[in-house]
């Protein structure tokens, strides 16, 4: 469905610190990094697309996070979810929603929801029942 979804950042550095570390919990694979440019995308171990992408906007203005966006990733255990806030918070994320099930969604759905550090609204959430 999607082809890649894109996210302005001011800083960075600061946002690629934070991206590697929450991908890294997820297994998400670095696609490409360019620093010049700057920007960075992530996809699926052994994908190419859908891809994920932070940087600066092209306009050269600064990135507004919009209320009501938020882009949610696919964890495989509802300990990856709690592994990616903790790694959120731990390199400048703030919390939106610790992790635990909202079954207003679905009765196995296990999410957490956070901001990175440029205020944009992320998700993590696993879909299957608890682990054994």
């Amino acid at each position: 469905m999607f082809s890649h979804v894109f996210v302005g950042v001011t800083d960075f550095e600061r946002a690629l610190g934070f991206y590697t570390a929450l991908m890294d919990t997820l297994g998400l694979e670095l696609r490409f990094l360019d620093r010049h440019r700057p920007w960075a995308g992530w996809h699926s171990a052994g994908g190419q697309r859908p891809s994920f992408v932070i940087c600066r906007p092209y306009d050269g203005r600064a990135p507004h996070p919009g209320n009501g966006q938020m882009t949610a990733f696919m964890a495989p255990s509802r300990e990856a979810v709690r592994q990616a806030h903790r790694a959120a918070l731990e390199h400048g994320g703030r919390c939106e929603g610790p992790p635990g099930l909202r079954p207003q969604y679905h009765a196995n759905y296990y999410g957490a929801y956070f901001r990175d550090p440029d205020g944009n609204k992320l998700c993590v959430a696993c879909h299957g029942p608890a682990e054994d």
